[in-house]
């Protein structure tokens, strides 16, 4: 009986990781539900939206909390509309092999670039920890709360966008036939870069989220991306709301297996889940089977 506090939470620490990992998923599906390729560079929108909210915080800027965040995303949104415009948009037509390389070599740029500027080392935000609120030997801090509300209205946010909002249709309209949507008169170009804001809110809002409770290091990005598409696969290649369920998924798998191995593996148990699903369902990323 002593022990049920502990994996109260357990689970409860699992659901809070989830709720971070299911924006990260949301974000990187949409892109691949609108644009229909993998954005690989997602990663590194996760990492720089908590490095922006850094820059934001320290010295020469110095800004109060409730005016760095703001400023934080919007400088993500700008850096993931930046790059669809430098990169992504001159290779609209190009098959899925020359975008994943894009991809990946743009995430090796933007990751040694936030090495250049801040270094390898492991940094914090520096906030605070208060002791947190406490039930049936359960604690949730002040940052935990904030996640649970925060990733709360992410989710009203995308779904009123979505199924609410002339954009929202667009994109809906792009996921479909972009070919269709293009003739029907509707502004595909517009509707992209839409996607893109959305996409990099949603990572740049987790980024933060993470390092508010943890801390944050050039390499984040990759250890997340990797969840982000385990949660992508859990839920199906470009469905949202299976995205967020996946995400939540990965957070309770990595959390509950923690209490029969090592922490220090849990970042492979995303990576383990995304092998298996893709050896038992190899058509998944594809669109159709392989056998």
């Amino acid at each position: 009986m002593d022990s049920l506090p502990y994996y109260l939470q357990t689970i409860i620490n699992g659901l809070l990781a989830g709720c971070i990992y299911a924006l990260f998923a949301m974000g990187l599906t949409l892109i691949y539900g609108v644009l229909n390729f993998v954005n690989f560079a997602h990663g590194e929108l996760i990492m720089w939206g908590a490095y922006f909210l850094l820059l934001a915080l320290a010295e020469p800027f110095a800004l109060p909390l409730y005016a760095a965040v703001p400023v934080a995303l919007g400088m993500t949104a700008l850096l993931g509309a930046g790059m669809d415009f430098a990169v992504f948009r001159h290779l609209r037509r190009s098959n899925r092999l020359t975008l994943l390389i894009a991809a990946i070599g743009l995430s090796f740029f933007l990751r040694n670039a936030a090495q250049l500027f801040w270094g390898a080392e492991v940094r914090t935000y520096g906030f605070e920890i208060r002791p947190g609120l406490r039930w049936f030997g359960v604690s949730l801090t002040p940052q935990q709360l904030v996640i649970i509300v925060i990733s709360f209205l992410c989710i009203v946010g995308v779904y009123l966008l979505f199924f609410k909002s002339r954009i929202g249709k667009s994109m809906r309209a792009l996921a479909d036939n972009l070919d269709l949507a293009r003739i029907s008169g509707i502004h595909t170009g517009k509707a992209i870069l839409w996607a893109w804001i959305i996409s990099s809110l949603l990572a740049g809002t987790g980024g933060i989220l993470m390092a508010m409770d943890t801390n944050l290091h050039p390499e984040m990005g990759v250890a997340n991306l990797i969840k982000a598409f385990a949660a992508t696969l859990i839920g199906g290649v470009g469905n949202l709301w299976g995205a967020l369920i996946g995400g939540l998924i990965i957070g309770l798998a990595e959390n509950i297996a923690v209490l029969f191995i090592s922490p220090g593996y849990k970042d492979a148990v995303a990576f383990l889940i995304m092998v298996l699903i893709l050896l038992s369902r190899p058509f998944i990323v594809a669109g159709e089977r392989t056998d």
